[in-house]
C-alpha cells in the first residue's frame, strides 16, 4: 500500500500540469473558433460585428455582438447589451481556473463587405505556470497561433 501511495503522490503533480495545459489549449482554441465565427457571421448576416474584451480581478471575458463597439458587456454572469445590440456568443474565464486572457485592444470590428477586421490584435492566453498561447489577428481577420516559449505541442514558436 505504501508503494501505491508513493506512486500516486509522485504522479499527482503531473496530472495537474496536464490538466492545466489542456485548459490553456482549450481556451485558446475556443477563442480562435469564436474569432472565426465573428468574421464569417459578419459576412453571412451582412452586418458589422464586434468582439469586445474585458478583464478584471474576477477573470476575463469576451463577447461577439452586433450594434456599436461598447454596447455589450460580458463582465456579469450573462452578457448585458444596450441600444438594440445582440450578443451572439460570450465566454467568461474565471481567475480561479488558472488561465487568463489579455488582449491589446478593447474591441475589434469585423466588416461584412470586405471581411476585414480593425484594429488588428494580439490576444494572450496565459497559464499560471507561465505558458502562453498567442492568437494574432491580421487585417483580413485570419488568426495565427504561436507560443513565445515554444514547447506546446502543435503550437509553433513566435
Amino acid at each position: 500500500m505504501a508503494v501505491c501511495l508513493v506512486a500516486v503522490g509522485s504522479a499527482a503533480p503531473g496530472f495537474e500540469a496536464a490538466r492545466e495545459r489542456r485548459h490553456l489549449e482549450g481556451v485558446a482554441a475556443q477563442l480562435e473558433t469564436d474569432l472565426q465565427l465573428a468574421r464569417s457571421e459578419a459576412v453571412a448576416l451582412n452586418r458589422t460585428l464586434h468582439v469586445g474584451f474585458r478583464s478584471d480581478a474576477a477573470g476575463a471575458c469576451y463577447v461577439v455582438h452586433t450594434g456599436a463597439p461598447k454596447e455589450c458587456d460580458c463582465s456579469g454572469a450573462q452578457p448585458a447589451c444596450t441600444g438594440g445590440a445582440l450578443a451572439l456568443r460570450s465566454v467568461r474565464i474565471d481567475a480561479a481556473s488558472g488561465v487568463t486572457l489579455a488582449a491589446n485592444v478593447r474591441s475589434m470590428t469585423f466588416d461584412p463587405l470586405q471581411a476585414t477586421v480593425t484594429p488588428t490584435s494580439t490576444m494572450r492566453v496565459l497559464a499560471r505556470d507561465g505558458r502562453e498561447i498567442r492568437k494574432i489577428v491580421n487585417i483580413m481577420g485570419r488568426v495565427r497561433t504561436c507560443s513565445p516559449q515554444g514547447g506546446i505541442a502543435g503550437v509553433p514558436a513566435c
